[in-house]
């Protein structure tokens, strides 16, 4: 195994938390679904989808590595909101969590002196500035937008996506 057992475990917990990740993400995105808000529908879609992809590499990683791959069970996602700002807001604030998890893994590959893993990581510690820096902004715009003016939030997305 090329990691160390500490860290494989982290990773495994990991692969858990993006895939929990994804479902969070789908449950969001189903609630702009269902509010026919089809751009911050589809937004949150490609984040779960994101997610996904992220649980993927994950677990090549942990193959690629030659540690054990033990997926753990995944909690039901939160599956509904009191508004457009309580569904933003908790994906800011899952990604905020995500960003301690990550921090996490790397403060143990940096205390193992695992130069490989911390190569694999440092993608995700980059990554997670953008996440957090996407979510505060959207949420901002909500906020401001107000619930009954959520095509307003529609219209940046048409906007930023130019």
């Amino acid at each position: 195994m090329l990691i160390s057992p500490e860290l494989a475990k982290g990773l495994n917990a990991q692969v858990g938390h993006e895939y929990g990740a994804s479902l969070q993400y789908v449950s969001i995105a189903s609630y702009f679904d269902r509010q026919t808000l089809k751009l911050l529908a589809k937004l949150f879609f490609e984040q779960a989808n994101e997610e996904k992809t992220h649980a993927e590499k994950f677990i090549r990683f942990i193959l690629d590595t030659q540690a054990p791959l033990e997926i753990p069970g995944i909690p039901a996602p939160k599956a509904t909101f009191s508004s457009a700002e309580d569904a933003v807001g908790a994906a800011l604030k899952w990604e905020h969590e995500v960003t301690g998890q990550i921090t996490g893994l790397m403060d143990i590959a940096v205390s193992k002196n695992d130069y490989i893993s911390q190569g694999f990581l440092q993608r995700f510690v980059d990554e997670q500035l953008e996440e957090i820096v996407k979510m505060d902004q959207l949420l901002n715009v909500v906020q401001r937008s107000g619930e009954r003016n959520l095509l307003m939030v529609e219209a940046y997305l048409v906007h930023i996506t130019k």
